[in-house]
């Protein structure tokens, strides 16, 4: 499992924008808010649109000792079943990523974004709207948004409900949290969702092979030392917290409740065959999640 990988986990945000596209800061200064903040990476996803230029933004010049950044853009293209275009996070993009051809719907966007090497999100699923059609049909996606700090202004920032749908239904994908940070006067102050990626070192390439791989977690808060299985428990360590929660893919959870727990055992027979998940909330209300985890039966 991604805790037991050799080499370590590596803090950062895999959606965020810029005065390239619709942020209120420039590059350099959005990459050292995160650098500041303690984050270890940053992905700026300035949004791929004509009316910004298309941009891919080069962050190659942010990158330094012990911070990097990956490049990447937010995707759009017609049209989902609510009636909007499309929303998809691509991290790992080539800066000659072609623009959208005139017909080309969102999912082959995606796909051919993948195609160029990018690890490809459903962003914020709850706040566009996606139905279970719409996401299936994003067949390149490595993963779903399942918590987005922006959108949850508008009570819209959980999207795990769809996200299980889609594991329930066979679908092998990953799940992350995001700022969605555009740093602008109104929204909510950055640095509130991201992802511990675990690689052997910080090099875009070995930080962008671990995502794909499902080698992370994601956290508004807590931070989770080992998840592993232990026969027919998953076994778990863990800062501080009031919960050590495993659901999944059947209705119905096994869970610890405490003050400052450290660490939990959970039987797992009510996921043999399915899938699950860890979720660790703390005192503040600050949460951290596992990926998806495959049972046999």
């Amino acid at each position: 499992m991604t805790f037991d990988l050799p080499g370590r986990f590596w803090r950062g945000n895999l959606h965020t924008h810029t005065n390239l596209s619709d942020g209120a800061l420039s590059p350099a200064e959005t990459a050292q808010v995160y650098r500041a903040a303690g984050y270890d990476f940053v992905a700026i996803t300035d949004h791929f649109r004509p009316e910004y230029g298309y941009p891919v933004t080069d962050t190659r010049g942010l990158r330094s000792d012990g911070f990097t950044t990956l490049i990447g853009a937010e995707l759009h293209a017609p049209r989902t079943e609510a009636g909007q275009a499309w929303h998809i996070v691509a991290v790992g993009l080539p800066l000659d990523f072609a623009t959208p051809g005139e017909n080309e719907t969102g999912p082959e966007l995606a796909r051919r974004a993948r195609e160029a090497g990018a690890f490809i999100g459903m962003a914020h699923p709850a706040a566009s709207l996606l139905t279970a059609a719409d996401a299936e049909s994003l067949d390149a996606a490595h993963s779903v948004e399942v918590y987005n700090a922006l959108s949850d202004r508008e009570n819209r920032g959980d999207s795990w409900h769809l996200a299980d749908v889609l594991l329930n239904r066979g679908h092998r994908l990953t799940t992350y949290a995001a700022d969605d940070a555009h740093l602008q006067p109104k929204d909510p102050p950055p640095c509130r969702a991201w992802v511990h990626v675990r690689a052997e070192t910080l090099a875009p390439d070995a930080l962008l092979t671990a995502l794909k791989a499902g080698h992370f977690y994601s956290s508004t808060g807590p931070e989770l030392y080992a998840v592993r299985i232990e026969g027919e428990r998953i076994v778990v360590r863990c800062s501080p917290a009031t919960k050590i929660l495993l659901s999944g893919g059947k209705p119905g959870a096994e869970f610890a409740q405490g003050i400052d727990l450290t660490e939990g055992s959970l039987p797992l027979a009510m996921f043999r065959g399915t899938h699950c998940r860890v979720t660790v909330e703390d005192a503040g209300g600050g949460r951290a999640w596992t990926n998806p985890i495959h049972l046999p039966r």
